[in-house]
């Protein structure tokens, strides 16, 4: 069997059904001297805005996620990373310690200048890795029609691949963008990616989904 083959015919970009997800593209991960720094996020910047331009063009959805934490839903990744923690006045911040990274309320909470969605595109705040976790995303996918889904953002190891599951789980066809993810160490990225494109997903590079992308939308 080419599973190749298989993916390509199983998981197609459907015209007028296909989104595009931008997972956690936030000041806390992409930002210089953020306590969750991700610096490799910054590289991915302007594939994401090339793929960004595409959908707008031919009006098909962008969504967004922003990973929050509140500490009055004191969940369990608080205490996995204290850098989400409020960070106490005066008191050091950096990783490890609590930072108020991703802190609701902080503007670092915020998907970057860069790749700011507009007025009427969706935006996402999540609690947990996953992007349909407790979210309105799927329903909000499911009232416009989407079947097929592409995937952005960072991290790869993480939110992404916490979300691809997600919407595998859900049914839905997914592509994710091999030079629009991002993590912090490259055998993770590898590794990650080849789980991925073995049980969950395409995995197509930028100018592949763009081609494919003109040619069938």
């Amino acid at each position: 069997m080419d599973r190749e083959d298989t993916f390509r015919r199983a998981l197609p970009v459907e015209p007028g059904r296909t989104a595009l997800l931008v997972v956690d593209m936030q000041r806390a991960f992409v930002e210089p001297g953020q306590a969750m720094e991700v610096p490799p996020a910054r590289d991915v910047v302007p594939r994401i805005q090339e793929l960004i331009g595409i959908f707008r063009e031919r009006r098909l959805p962008v969504v967004f996620t922003e990973f929050t934490y509140s500490p009055a839903a004191p969940l369990l990744v608080g205490d996995l990373h204290p850098e989400h923690r409020p960070a106490a006045p005066g008191a050091p911040t950096g990783f490890g310690l609590p930072s108020s990274s991703c802190l609701e309320g902080e503007d670092n909470v915020r998907v970057i200048a860069a790749l700011a969605p507009r007025a009427d595109e969706l935006v996402i705040r999540k609690h947990y890795y996953d992007g349909f976790n407790g979210t309105v995303l799927d329903g909000a996918l499911r009232a416009r029609g989407v079947t097929t889904l592409v995937i952005t953002g960072t991290m790869t190891d993480v939110c992404v691949l916490g979300t691809v599951i997600g919407g595998f789980n859900r049914e839905y066809r997914l592509i994710v963008v091999e030079d629009g993810v991002a993590t912090l160490w490259p055998e993770i990225q590898r590794a990650t990616l080849d789980i991925v494109r073995r049980a969950y997903a395409r995995v197509l590079s930028t100018k592949e989904l763009a081609d494919e992308l003109r040619r069938v939308c």
